[in-house]
């Protein structure tokens, strides 16, 4: 009994010994936490305690943003060459082109509307060759001829014809030249600014064994006492017929005939006649223009087919 009732004495002063201690221990903290809570520093400790809270927040979940739109990265000259004023009046008001350096002014602006390939006061360069005129006849259809100072044009600047009865004057390199008729083309493979002259011709420029040359030409206006002719194509009547001029100066532009709805112009074929498919104006006046913008006009010439009607007229030398 003494022993047991030693223990329970014992366990009971272990036990308010034990709370004693406990309860001290709390007092201590909370001294503590009084202290550490009113001390001087506890306003920073919690700015810098919510800073880093924030930021570590921050770079662990972020929060999305709406970014406003980049502009558009556009390089000045590209903007320059789409909006720029400079642009605008270029194509508003364009440059003239420059004319090519190696073409003349031309002399009066008829020449410019109405000659062709071939223009007054231009140089053309290209080669010579010489064939067989026979009778002199030959594309033109002006018929047989005794003038052996002929030529055929190639057939890029025959352009239908209209090179037919111009006159031309070639030189070669040596400084030798010569004047020639177109009465006849050259055909393909003959190259632009190529002449194929009479045997006569090409003498006077080069020896006739050389057989090739390179020359420069131009078209010339000649003064001649000859004086304009018409004939009527063989088959012609009042319903249809063609029409040719032989002999003129200078190149023809146009050939008209006059019908009772006034002067009707006829398309020229490339055997040198202007045709008349319906009939209008065959027997009626003529009016002819060369490519200098002269226009003659022939009255009385009946449809006579295949006979040369000469007239009065001439155009102006050049």
């Amino acid at each position: 009994m003494a022993s047991r009732s030693h223990r329970s004495s014992s366990s009971g002063r272990r036990r308010t010994a034990l709370v004693s201690a406990a309860v001290a221990a709390v007092v201590v903290a909370l001294v503590a936490a009084l202290i550490v809570a009113f001390g001087p520093d506890h306003e920073t400790d919690v700015a810098d305690s919510a800073a880093a809270t924030a930021v570590a927040g921050t770079r662990g979940t972020p929060t999305p943003t709406t970014q406003e739109p980049k502009p558009a990265t556009t390089s000045p000259s590209a903007s320059a060459r789409t909006s720029s004023p400079k642009a605008t009046a270029s194509t508003a008001s364009p440059r003239p082109s420059k004319a090519p350096v190696s073409q003349p002014a031309r002399k009066a602006s008829a020449s410019a509307s109405l000659a062709g390939r071939i223009k007054p006061g231009v140089s053309y360069e290209g080669v010579a060759t010489f064939y067989d005129v026979g009778n002199g006849d030959g594309a033109c259809l002006y018929g047989p001829t005794s003038d052996v100072m002929t030529a055929a044009m190639n057939h890029t600047d025959y352009e239908t014809s209209r090179a037919c009865g111009a006159y031309i004057r070639v030189q070669a390199g040596s400084g030798a030249s010569v004047t020639v008729r177109i009465t006849n083309e050259c055909p393909l493979p003959c190259a632009p600014g190529q002449l194929d002259l009479s045997p006569q011709a090409f003498a006077k420029l080069a020896a006739p064994v050389q057989g090739r040359i390179p020359i420069t030409w131009s078209l010339l206006s000649p003064s001649t006492s000859d004086t304009v002719s018409i004939r009527y194509k063989t088959g012609s009547s009042r319903y249809w017929c063609g029409v040719q001029a032989i002999g003129h100066h200078n190149p023809l532009a146009r050939l008209e005939v006059e019908t009772a709805s006034g002067w009707k112009e006829l398309p020229r074929t490339d055997y040198n006649y202007f045709l008349s498919e319906q009939g209008s104006g065959c027997g009626g006046a003529i009016r002819i223009t060369d490519i200098y913008g002269e226009r003659l006009e022939i009255d009385g010439i009946g449809v006579k087919a295949d006979v040369v009607q000469p007239t009065r007229v001439q155009f102006a030398q050049h």
